[in-house]
């Protein structure tokens, strides 16, 4: 492989992950230098980005990327990319696919049973001094709660796996059943929303799915409602989440994505029955590594012939 392929790395990646694509490319990270610097500086000679996924990676910054062959996300969801204009270029797209199935799966339960438990409440209490006081208040339970997972797809399975091994029945929401899995599909998400007492969501973001967990669905979720959004923000609408949290339209929600990170609303970081973490779902040392370097080995493959590792659908690969 020639040390003179350029690459564009955008975002903070881990030490281990700069370290092995300097072995093999010529770097350019936005974290030491203006982006606009240096598409203008190195543009033309530019034939890979690899991406954290927080800014975007849009037609008009490709366009000042005429050499560009292969874009390698890190992390599955990819809706900062432009797919469509990958597709119409023939730039491939990749991303972090199932080494980080398990690590989400197993935080999402943790976030779902630290919600309706208020367990950060709980312990903000006993912090406080207020247990010499009083003991902590009743909370809600896992026991008589229906789950409706919002997504089936990898982590989706992983996910509804572990809360089946809690006796709590599943059901899910999908644009097809699926008919691999046991658990039951539910075609219209209002149904779903009615049925249950407990979202998951789990789906890709993008515009697909913008807002799919809306005022309405929220509505009919009901007062012991409980929303977990390990997806992405966007996929909720942030202010009628509020809303709903503030007027007990629901019960309460934990959230590891909100809609303009790293900014939180003021409403949200207030409220007493929403549970916040800071995007953590896949952030253990263990999973990063993987991640990054799968990200790593989808550029060494790309430009040693082999085609990409990881190739996203929209891709086609191969051709």
């Amino acid at each position: 492989m020639s040390n003179e392929i350029h690459v564009l790395s955008m975002g903070q990646m881990m030490p281990d992950v700069d370290a092995a694509l300097a072995q093999s490319f010529v770097v350019h990270r936005t974290v030491d230098r203006p982006i606009d610097e240096i598409l203008a500086e190195h543009g033309p000679r530019i034939r890979a980005i690899a991406t954290r996924g927080r800014e975007k990676t849009d037609a008009a910054m490709m366009a000042r990327l005429p050499k560009l062959e292969i874009v390698a996300n890190f992390g599955v969801g990819y809706d900062s990319i432009d797919v469509p204009a990958t597709v119409a270029r023939d730039i491939i797209v990749t991303n972090t696919p199932d080494v980080l199935n398990d690590e989400v799966a197993d935080f999402t339960v943790g976030l779902l049973l630290s919600t309706i438990r208020e367990l950060p409440q709980a312990d903000a209490h006993l912090r406080a001094g207020n247990w010499l006081k009083s003991p902590y208040r009743l909370t809600a339970s896992l026991r008589d709660r229906t789950v409706g997972m919002i997504g089936m797809g990898r982590i989706g399975r992983a996910i509804a796996s572990r809360i089946t091994a809690f006796d709590v029945p599943v059901v899910y929401y999908a644009r097809r059943a699926q008919p691999d899995v046991p658990w039951r599909h539910v075609p219209n998400l209002l149904d779903l929303a009615r049925e249950v007492d407990t979202l998951v969501v789990i789906v890709p973001g993008g515009p697909e799915t913008r807002h799919l967990i809306n005022a309405d669905v929220l509505k009919a979720l009901g007062p012991r409602g409980i929303v977990i959004n390990v997806a992405r923000g966007s996929v909720v609408d942030e202010t009628a989440l509020i809303a709903a949290l503030k007027d007990g339209t629901i019960h309460g929600a934990g959230l590891d994505v909100f809609a303009d990170e790293p900014r939180v609303p003021q409403e949200l970081i207030t409220l007493d029955n929403a549970v916040l973490v800071p995007h953590v779902g896949s952030g253990t040392h263990h999973t990063r590594a993987r991640m990054g370097q799968l990200v790593v080995d989808n550029l060494r493959s790309w430009f040693d012939g082999n085609g990409p590792v990881t190739p996203i659908p929209e891709s086609k690969w191969p051709r």
